[in-house]
Order: structure tokens, then sequence, then C-alpha cells
């Protein structure tokens, strides 16, 4: 009885990893969660049950309880279980209390690890997290600050560790936080910049400024935050930029 959990990167099938497509096309069951994943599931068997446990139209999302129930009973049935995790299955996914959840039960968990959104979209937007004349150091904070929902980040603290600063799943929130962020210290000339769909056709990037954020975008989206998001190193003028400015 074991789950596999697998990291799905960031959107773009061609940036799963081996283990992650074989993990695939051996599954008996894809558990995923939402639509904006089929072109991942569809690597798995055609025979292979799909059920996506997100928000689907005329149904809900599953609770995280009733997620952890169905996978527990999945694993206890012997088949080959696959949970599809966008990024990493530990980055910001809830893949630990998955796997916490599976392992109370008695089920085996195997991890397949992902190229999580933290490091996937930056670098889709051309961004690098680290450039040794503006940040050597790069923290990644899961957006959701709701007590609720675990132990909520201390956004002013975060604001005195300068170097870059990435934030997953806080788009309903950014606003907030980019609020805390400059009571923390920050300017309000600090560059973000927001990341949509980061790997998919689709993709949107925006900048602006903790003082003047980018423009709401579709889910799901990454920030970054820092001297760093300012700059695009996919593009020709950019490079050039950099190096007169940091020969």
């Amino acid at each position: 009885m074991t789950v596999t959990l697998v990291g799905a990167g960031p959107g773009d099938p061609m940036l799963l990893t081996g283990a992650a497509r074989a993990a695939l096309e051996a599954a008996d069951v894809v558990v995923y969660d939402r639509p904006s994943a089929d072109a991942v599931v569809a690597l798995a068997r055609p025979e292979a049950e799909r059920r996506c446990v997100g928000l689907m139209p005329g149904r809900r999302a599953l609770s995280q309880d009733e997620v952890n129930a169905l996978l527990v009973e999945l694993g206890q049935t012997g088949s080959n279980v696959v949970r599809l995790k966008s990024g990493d299955p530990f980055v910001a996914s809830r893949g630990g209390e998955e796997a916490a959840a599976l392992r109370a039960a008695g089920v085996s968990v195997a991890v397949v690890p992902g190229v999580s959104s933290a490091l996937g979209a930056p670098a889709a937007a051309g961004i690098p997290l680290m450039l040794r004349q503006l940040s050597v150091t790069a923290t990644i904070v899961d957006g959701n600050d709701d007590p609720e929902h675990g132990h909520p980040p201390n956004w002013e603290i975060l604001a005195q560790l300068g170097g870059t600063l990435v934030i997953l799943i806080g788009r309903g929130r950014i606003r907030r936080i980019a609020a805390k962020l400059i009571a923390g210290g920050l300017s309000p000339q600090t560059p973000i910049a927001a990341i949509s769909a980061a790997s998919r056709p689709q993709q949107i990037v925006e900048r602006g400024t903790l003082g003047d954020l980018p423009r709401p975008l579709p889910p799901p989206v990454t920030f970054v935050v820092g001297d760093v998001a300012a700059l695009d190193l996919t593009a020709a003028a950019a490079r050039e930029e950099v190096v007169r400015a940091h020969p």
C-alpha cells in the first residue's frame, strides 16, 4: 500500500522529472487539484482513474480533511495511487499534511520532488532570485497568513531580512502583505513582480512596487519582492542593462 506524492512543477509538462512521468504512466488512480493540471494528468494511461478534488463547475472543492480521507481510502485498496501536487509536494502544497495522514493510517508514502513555483515562476519570468550584485539570499513564504491555517508569517520581521522574498499563495492578501512589509521597513519603491500561470502558454508577468502593486492576475500567482523583481533577463535589453550596471 503506497501513495506517491508527485511534484507536477509549475504547469508545463516539459518541466516534469523523468521519475514523475514514470509514476504517472504506472498509476491506477491520479488525484489532482484543478482542471488546469489536465495537460500533466494526460500523461497517465487512458484507463487510469482520474479524481479531481478541487473546485469544478457545479461542485465544491474537497476540504483538506476530505482529501486526506480519500487518499487513505485509495491507498488501502492496493491500487497504484499518484497524488499530483503543484510545484513540489513539500513546498507550500500541503503535501506534508497528506503524507502525515497517510502514515498515521498505515499507508506508505513515496515522494517525487518537483520544480517548485518558488523557483520555476521567477525563472520563467527572467528573474534571478540571487544575483550577487543585488541579492545573495532568497526567502520562500506561504502567503496564507490566516491564523486558522497555522502559524502566520511575521511580515515585519521578513521585511528586515533583505535579499529576495518569494510569496506563494498570497494572491488574495497581497495588498495587506505589502502594507505589512512597508510597515516593517521596506521602501514603498521596492520592486515586486506578479507571475500568473508560470511556464504555461497563458503566462502573464506584471511588475510594480510595494506602493504601486501590479494589477490583479488570474491564479495561480507567484510574487517576487526585491531589487531582482525589476529584472527580466530573458530580454536582451535587460541583460545588457545589468552588464552595464555591474561590469
